[in-house]
């Protein structure tokens, strides 16, 4: 007994000496990840997460209800649809055609007014923050320099970039973007307690506004830019300019690093519904006008959801493009197949969430599943006429 007693006391020592050295050496933050994601269950960030976080509230105003389609849910969804639901662990899923919802079904988590994870679906709602910003005079334009508002930028070419390359992912900045490697910066920033910091620490080390990079880091550096030019919290900007003027139906939850005036994680991590997130749709589909009010300027959502590189017509500002069915298309995406996918031609939205994405492949941009949404939801308004 006395020896199985000295074993477990050595053992707690060793325990606790490693966790000591963890937060020495500044990994103290893979304890809150392993407990976090390991200990529930999973493998990476995951749609119910942003209990396990603090978060600050994006206010909603008077409610705005969807119209129904008088074909509302008349027209079952297809068998490819159906079976792309199960295999992807479909949780919400939305099709509104002509400002009206003509068809939505909620699988396992998902509710009309559950809240889920947007992941990177939120970097489109930053850059429709930035457009805003711009609108009102807080920033002057897409080329005013970073460095006018984060004086403590460092690398090379820190004085240079500009909060239109932050917002085209072009900066030129220090980044992995690695959703599984322990100690990418990537995962510290989502589960370090000090994101204003980290963000600082990586130096501009390339020259901006050459080329398209996808980083998540570029859309965090953005939010901070913002916080100092709008002197708000990025959700209380949100909550006034887009979520209570576009009548969400709910309150939403936006992740931030630490309690009270800590920073949202602004390239992920708003929690909300689909029938709220398919308003930035159709804010974008309408030109920026909501009720007859211009709240986001045409001129912006038309630099965003056109591409800015030749190289790279697979992403504009914030928003990810395609020409499929030779039709213009644009749309929010997220780690695990968040979509909101908008049809200008058609005055189609498509808002799919769920637990796994399709495939991702190096030679497609866009995942498979995209094609699916799309393709079954045509068919399916086809059945209607």
């Amino acid at each position: 007994m006395k020896y199985i007693l000295k074993t477990l006391k050595w053992l707690l020592i060793i325990l606790v000496t490693l966790i000591a050295l963890l937060y020495i050496f500044g990994y103290g933050y893979l304890l809150r990840g392993i407990r976090v994601t390991y200990l529930t269950g999973h493998k990476t960030a995951f749609l119910e997460d942003y209990t396990y976080f603090n978060n600050r509230e994006i206010k909603k105003g008077t409610a705005q209800p969807w119209h129904l389609s008088k074909n509302y849910n008349k027209i079952p969804a297809t068998e490819k649809l159906n079976q792309t639901h199960t295999d992807l662990q479909t949780t919400s899923f939305l099709i509104i055609k002509n400002d009206s919802i003509f068809h939505e079904n909620y699988f396992d988590i998902g509710k009309e007014d559950s809240k889920t994870n947007s992941f990177s679906m939120a970097k489109s709602i930053v850059v429709s923050a930035l457009g805003k910003a711009i609108d009102l005079g807080m920033i002057q334009s897409l080329e005013t320099k970073v460095i006018d508002f984060l004086p403590e930028l460092t690398g090379k070419f820190a004085k240079e970039v500009t909060v239109g390359d932050l917002a085209s992912m072009a900066s030129g900045q220090k980044w992995d973007e690695n959703y599984y490697g322990p100690t990418s910066v990537t995962t510290q920033a989502y589960f370090k307690t000090d994101l204003r910091s980290l963000m600082l620490s990586l130096p501009i080390d390339e020259k901006p506004g050459q080329k398209f990079s996808y980083q998540s880091g570029d859309t965090q550096l953005l939010a901070m830019v913002l916080e100092k030019a709008t002197k708000m919290h990025l959700a209380d900007f949100v909550s006034k300019h887009f979520w209570q003027p576009m009548g969400m139906e709910h309150d939403a939850l936006w992740q931030i690093d630490h309690k009270n005036d800590g920073i949202e994680k602004a390239y992920c991590c708003v929690a909300s519904n689909a029938r709220d997130f398919a308003r930035f749709g159709k804010l974008y589909l309408q030109n920026g006008i909501w009720n007859g009010e211009q709240i986001l300027s045409t001129s912006f959502i038309f630099k965003a959801i056109n591409p800015r590189f030749k190289e790279s017509p697979q992403y504009g500002y914030g928003w990810w493009l395609s020409n499929y069915k030779n039709k213009h298309i644009y749309y929010m995406r997220g780690h695990l197949g968040q979509f909101t996918i908008v049809i200008p031609e058609d005055n189609i939205i498509i808002v799919r969430l769920g637990h796994i994405k399709g495939l991702q492949t190096t030679t497609d941009p866009h995942s498979n599943d995209l094609y699916v949404y799309i393709d079954e939801t045509y068919k399916m308004l086809n059945q209607a006429l």
